[in-house]
């Protein structure tokens, strides 16, 4: 074994060939002899435990090859692209909404140059970084001003702690939420350093319930939209204009969580209806979050409209620095709003919204063509049918409502087939992600995002 160990060569010795020497000119000094470290202390590692070094090292050319393999892999980012088949449009495991083609560029525009993000071009002087947008949702959804931070977590965070730190927030006990990765609205609560006052039941609230917790330490009556989950049966809540009119009689404030905030009817394209973020600001509520990754279709953002006079507040507080946008997401943000200037394009132009509003032909159409390829690859192993299937918006929005779809589905002839075949589908250079329901793999077009490259991909099962 200690000859095997002579065996292996130094580092200098192999940085110092004319193919470490090239590797060198390619991945630079610091990366070639960081790798060779690596392979070097894994032969000895094999040695000892198996008694023969791994076998590149038995010939220079393979030795090099595997050098190369590896540093070429260092170079790769982790967070690579996937088809999401899983028939959820706003999958939160895979990034939610997609952006659309304008916010993309938008998005390049603002990495490559300087951009004017806190300057007014017209007066030449510094400006505020969220007034574009803020703009924007003026016009879109007839708000006094917005703010903007990362995400909705922030900006509920952001308008607890500007106006109910020390103070008391009511909120029905039916809307005390959790999502996921834990976000729950009492630990929000207790970051900002407000105290919740849980009024009503898990089914039940009334007007009385609040009206009972006022007192002079409240700062907030806060509603909050139930997006991930839905309460049936013998349940009661209070409408937002029934809170406004109890705020406005004890002089407090009604805040929103809205969570998807959708700025469209999505009725109107036979979608399940959520509520519009217009409809709230004209029953009077003063402060609405919401997302900018859900059904508005854009970047991860935390979007807070409302009063001017409490936006002004919130762009004053020291935390607004601290969750504050960069260039490229405000660049995105913007241009994905943008598209809501065009409502008759919307559906075209907006990326969600065209996945969710396919028709069923052309998703029929994509899982022929799904099919047809996958066939010669898997007819030995599977059963490959097209049938009809139900998708979900996703990212907490209607739960409970499903999207017609269309789906193509893999039968296994023999046990243990199936599971192989997801690994195998999971290890391709873009990810196959689909669901398993009822001993069948589901690859569901409702939420594929490109047709052609999904059928270059699955060129490599050929392999």
């Amino acid at each position: 074994m200690t000859a095997l160990y002579q065996q292996l060569p130094s580092v200098d010795k192999l940085i110092k060939t004319p193919q470490g020497e090239s590797l060198i000119l390619k991945y630079g000094h610091s990366a070639v002899v960081t790798q060779c470290r690596e392979m070097l202390s894994r032969a000895r590692s094999e040695i000892k435990k198996q008694g023969e070094a791994p076998t590149f090292f038995n010939h220079n050319h393979s030795l090099f090859q595997q050098l190369e393999q590896n540093l070429i892999r260092q170079q790769q980012v982790k967070i690579k692209s996937v088809h999401n088949l899983t028939g959820t449009v706003l999958h939160t495991n895979l990034g939610r909404a997609l952006w659309p083609r304008a916010a993309q560029q938008a998005a390049l525009t603002a990495m490559a140059q300087n951009v004017a993000l806190e300057y007014d071009l017209e007066i030449g002087k510094r400006s505020h970084r969220d007034n574009y947008i803020s703009e924007l949702l003026q016009h879109i959804t007839g708000a006094e001003a917005a703010c903007i931070v990362n995400n909705n977590a922030a900006a509920v965070l952001l308008m607890l702690a500007t106006f109910a730190k020390d103070k008391e927030v009511i909120i029905s006990r039916g809307e005390l939420i959790e999502i996921g990765g834990a976000f729950r609205i009492p630990d929000i609560m207790a970051q900002a350093g407000c105290k919740l006052v849980e009024v009503g039941t898990t089914n039940r609230t009334h007007v009385k319930d609040y009206r009972q917790a006022i007192n002079e330490n409240t700062a907030f009556l806060m509603k909050v939209h139930s997006s991930n989950y839905q309460i049936c049966g013998f349940t009661s809540a209070v409408a937002e204009h029934e809170l406004v009119e109890l705020g406005r009689e004890f002089g407090i404030p009604v805040i929103s969580d809205l969570g998807s905030g959708a700025l469209i009817d999505l009725s109107r394209y036979n979608l399940p209806k959520e509520p519009r973020l217009q409809e709230k600001l004209n029953q009077g509520v003063d402060l609405i979050s919401f997302s900018g990754d859900k059904l508005l279709g854009g970047p991860q953002a935390g979007i807070i409209v409302g009063k001017k006079a409490l936006i002004e507040q919130l762009q004053a507080h020291p935390l607004k620095r601290v969750l504050r946008c960069d260039k490229v997401i405000l660049a995105g943000l913007e241009a994905s709003l943008r598209l809501y200037l065009q409502p008759e394009k919307l559906a075209e132009k907006l990326t969600t919204l065209h996945l969710l509003t396919q028709p069923l032909e052309q998703l029929q159409q994509q899982a022929q063509r799904l099919k047809q390829k996958l066939e010669p690859l898997l007819k030995e192993d599977f059963v490959l049918q097209i049938e009809p299937s139900s998708a979900q918006i996703g990212s907490g929005s209607q739960p409970t409502a499903k999207i017609p779809s269309v789906s193509v589905t893999l039968a296994e002839k023999s046990r243990g087939k199936l599971t192989a075949l997801l690994s195998r589908l999971k290890a391709l250079s873009s990810p196959v992600i689909a669901r398993c329901e009822q001993d069948k793999i589901w690859l569901d077009l409702r939420s594929l995002a490109d047709i052609e490259a999904l059928l270059n991909t699955l060129s490599e099962l050929e392999e």
